[in-house]
Order: C-alpha cells, then structure tokens, then sequence
C-alpha cells in the first residue's frame, strides 16, 4: 500500500510543498523514504494526490505533488459529534474512532459530570492534541478530509446552540434507557436520512437530570437498548448504528 501523508499545502499537479514536522518524521525515520519514493498526500480539505519525495534535508521535506486520485468516499449525512469530554486519553480514542466512522466535525462539551473545565482544557493545548488525533486517523483510514475540532463549550452552551440551530441539526441526544417515557429506540428513527445532524454523546457518570431536560428541548432523545456501555464506547456504537439505519455502509 502507498504510504499516504497530511500536507494543507497539496493542491494541484506539480505543487512542491514541504511536510508538516510530524509527517516528514514518519517519512524520514520510521517509513526511511528516499527521493523518487511514491507516496500519496492529501490536504484535509477533500484532496488527495500521487507524490513523489523530492528531497529531503534536516530542516524539511519536500514532495512533488502529482495527478489528482480518489480518497475513501464521505458518508451523505454530515455528522458532527458533540463528545462530553472524557478522562484521561480515553477522548483520544473517541476522536480517532470518529474519524474513522465519518463524522463531519467533532464538539468536545464540559458537562455536570466532566472531570475537566474548559479552562483546564485550554491549559493542557488539548483541542491541539485532538487535532493531531485526528489528522492520524484520516491518514489510517483514507480520508481525504480531516474534520475540525470545534472549540470546547459547555453542554448548557452546546444546547442553546442546536436550539438556534446553530449547528447542525436534528440534534440526536443519546441517553440511557432509565432517561425517561421520552427516549425513543434508535431503531425508530426514521431511516430517511437527513442532510447533517449532530449527536450528542454524554460523559462516563452520565448526564444529570437537568440536562436531560435541557438536551430534550433541543434534540430528540434516543436510546441503545438497555445494556450500560463505556462512556468510551458509546461515539463508536452510536455512529455504528446510525451509518447502518442511514445505508451508509
């Protein structure tokens, strides 16, 4: 398989353009790639390329873009996932696994239960830390686009958005079984699938009853059977069973 690498600079046949320091590391000491070398790129944007390494030096690496080729297709529904942000690196694996599965864009949210404050985020440079996460899984999987990392908000403010429709709507605000007469299955939804929505996926402790409230007046609130699953499990099931209503796969 031709080894495929991240450059926003990648545009056109015949583009030379140097390497995120990243991408020319892997290049250089994990991949040892030499100039002539045959490789892809791809720009985050929807781009991708044929390239060959063109030279390589201790300041960067350049590669000679050529013919423009197919990436993994994009799924019909653009969806944005709006993730209370999780302990540890275990959002790491969310946004990987989103990446992964299509989404359009990803919301870290601060909830009642969150063990993080929008603060502390900013002060760990954790949106950047996702957005290399997620530059990687595009690079995995085949996508040619890299979805953004949208500025963390708390889950009051991520709720008043979706209701001035400020993001993408229907929201879909998966809760668990016990959430109330509200909660409809997954399995009823429509399979009729909308033009972009978002899904709001709650924290390892689970949403408050406040929030429930508040997410209700906003998105429709759904369920996934009756099981308990990890807070880190949830994204990938969800979007799982979403894409297979929607015929995505």
């Amino acid at each position: 398989m031709t080894p495929r690498f991240y450059t926003p600079l990648a545009h056109h046949d015949g583009d030379l353009v140097a390497l995120p320091a990243e991408e020319a590391a892997h290049l250089t000491r994990v991949l040892r790639l030499e100039p002539g070398d045959a490789i892809r790129v791809f720009n985050g944007r929807g781009g991708e390329f044929e390239a060959l390494v063109d030279s390589l030096s201790r300041a960067e690496v350049r590669v000679r873009v050529g013919a423009a080729c197919a990436p993994a297709p994009e799924p019909r529904v653009a969806v944005t996932l709006a993730q209370a942000v999780l302990k540890g690196d275990k959002m790491d694996d969310v946004v990987r696994d989103a990446v992964m599965m299509g989404v359009a864009a990803v919301l870290p949210v601060v909830t009642a239960r969150s063990e993080v404050t929008l603060a502390s985020l900013a002060r760990g440079r954790r949106r950047e830390r996702w957005a290399r996460v997620a530059i990687a899984s595009a690079k995995q999987c085949g996508r040619a686009t890299v979805p953004p990392i949208l500025e963390p908000r708390t889950f009051a403010d991520a709720a008043a958005a979706l209701s001035a429709l400020t993001l993408p709507g229907p929201g879909l605000m998966f809760v668990e079984p016990s959430a109330g007469a509200d909660a409809a299955p997954l399995g009823e939804l429509a399979p009729l699938p909308p033009r972009e929505t978002t899904a709001v996926v709650g924290p390892e402790g689970g949403w408050t009853r406040e929030e429930v409230e508040r997410g209700a007046a906003a998105c429709r609130l759904v369920t996934l059977g009756g099981r308990t699953l990890r807070a880190d499990a949830m994204a990938l099931v969800a979007l799982s069973a979403l894409f297979a209503l929607w015929r995505e796969f």
